[in-house]
């Protein structure tokens, strides 16, 4: 008969197709291992587009200073993160990152993050909270958010924004486990 935590990790592996670690507390692992993720969360590359208010946010060398995106571009009157009727974010955003300098970049589906996910400018503590609850994290367990950071086009742009922008840290498979790490150490947060 299999244990509660068993089970977990036995549903858990079913989900992802791979075996989740074995969930045991150890905060101080724990905590190193959301550093990682924090700074790839906390990147101008993720960031801006999980902001607070309507509209995306661009930045430069002067991260995290950053200003608003220009053409008055919002999130939609719909709140889906596509954009206003007539000025869907697919209007510049293309399927793939222009080749000219600081031109629009691109993948399919460009949006912003839904409105639930917003982490703009928000404390390593905040997020971390956020990102464990599934009314903030767009309905996902640690294990779907590990997945998700690891095999979305939109959010892997981070790690290949075209040229002239920086880099998020790391890579997605190295962020993706860092997060299936994070959890099975008892998914701390900092100050908590």
């Amino acid at each position: 008969m299999l244990t509660s935590a068993a089970m977990l990790v036995t549903l858990a592996a079913g989900a992802s197709g791979q075996e989740a670690p074995a969930t045991v507390a150890d905060p101080a692992r724990g905590l190193g291992e959301w550093e990682k993720i924090h700074a790839v969360f906390s990147h101008p590359r993720c960031a801006n587009c999980h902001v607070e208010d309507e509209h995306p946010r661009w930045s430069g060398p002067e991260f995290p200073v950053a200003r608003h995106h220009g053409f008055n571009v919002g999130r939609g009157a719909d709140g889906s993160g596509f954009g206003n009727a007539g000025q869907r974010c697919t209007t510049c955003h293309f399927d793939s990152n222009s080749s000219a300098l600081h031109g629009p970049p691109g993948v399919e589906g460009w949006h912003l993050a839904p409105a639930e996910m917003v982490w703009w400018q928000k404390s390593s503590a905040e997020i971390c909270a956020q990102i464990k609850d599934p009314e903030r994290n767009g309905g996902r367990t640690l294990e779907e958010v590990a997945t998700h950071v690891r095999d979305d086009k939109l959010v892997a742009w981070g790690w290949a924004p075209g040229p002239g922008r920086e880099v998020a840290p790391g890579s997605a498979q190295e962020t993706y486990e860092a997060i299936r790490n994070w959890s099975a150490a008892g998914a701390p947060c900092p100050g908590g």
